[in-house]
């Protein structure tokens, strides 16, 4: 892969990230409903500036499995994305297609999704959330294997834990292009096991959840897809069970490029969060 500096014009942008520092203690986020805005949180978080490279310079060498993250071209049905019975009838079934055609799982389990609206008065309208800016990945080992507990029964998740099963998110822009809070990706193989800090997610219903938030290193490299179009789709590793080098996660958030116009419109977007089974 041909290296990329800040010097090659549209090889990328510098900017700002969201990093958690790992003080001792364990971050919590105190999630909000739908729809009210940030979350409440605690934990030591700073913001660092990185280069972040044009992903659509190098989007055919990326691979779910060995980077983390992948861009295909994915065109939807769905004519409302702010109609949750559509979104679940339509859309659940045409990603659990699409991911099963891209990673070969026996089974796909789509079990939630997310819009995010970068305009805060908005959210409580559109049922959204704004987009996340601290950079992490959606579980931890223990998580996921909890998650797999939680979705499936007793019978089938003891089975389904014994080989391999992995979680993907799918991200797509609603409106597009996508011009503010664009998506930051980092690589799978340049984050450290020192990286990943454990949080804690508070959700209203009593529910943990344990995510990895990421902590800042400069070997990290970081990606993004500028002007992301409503049949474009991102996929995002946020854990594979295989152990063999195969990509296990990624970290993403949000950042503000530098070079937004100012006239820009908002970012909507919609992620779903999946469950994938292998034989």
């Amino acid at each position: 892969m041909r290296s990329t500096t800040a010097d090659d014009g549209q090889a990328g942008v510098n900017a700002e990230l969201a990093f958690c520092c790992d003080d001792g203690s364990v971050p919590v986020a105190l999630v909000n409903s739908v729809g009210e805005g940030l979350d409440k949180r605690t934990g030591d978080f700073v913001s660092r500036t990185v280069f972040i490279r044009n992903g659509r310079m190098h989007a055919s060498q990326f691979k779910l499995d060995r980077e983390g993250f992948e861009l295909t071209r994915h065109d939807t049905t769905v004519s409302n994305f702010y109609d949750d019975e559509e979104v679940r009838h339509i859309y659940y079934p045409e990603m659990e297609s699409l991911l099963k055609t891209i990673t070969g799982a026996a089974k796909a389990l789509i079990f939630d999704h997310t819009r995010r609206i970068d305009d805060d008065g908005a959210l409580a309208q559109k049922k959204a959330r704004p987009p996340a800016a601290i950079v992490h990945n959606d579980f931890t080992i223990t998580s996921a294997e909890q998650r797999v507990r939680d979705l499936l029964p007793t019978k089938e998740a003891k089975v389904r834990l014994q080989k391999r099963f992995s979680s993907v998110n799918v991200w797509r822009a609603i409106r597009e292009p996508v011009q503010t809070a664009p998506l930051a990706i980092c690589e799978y193989g340049a984050i450290q096991s020192d990286d990943l800090i454990t949080a804690e997610r508070h959700y209203p219903n009593k529910r943990i959840g344990r995510i990895y938030n990421l902590a800042f290193n400069p070997k990290q490299r970081w990606y993004f897809y500028p002007g992301l179009m409503r049949g474009e789709t991102v996929l995002l590793k946020c854990y594979d069970s295989l152990t063999d080098g195969t990509a296990r996660w990624t970290a993403h958030g949000s950042f503000k490029h530098p070079k937004t116009p100012a006239d820009a419109h908002p970012r909507e977007s919609i992620e779903i969060r999946s469950m994938l089974f292998f034989d």
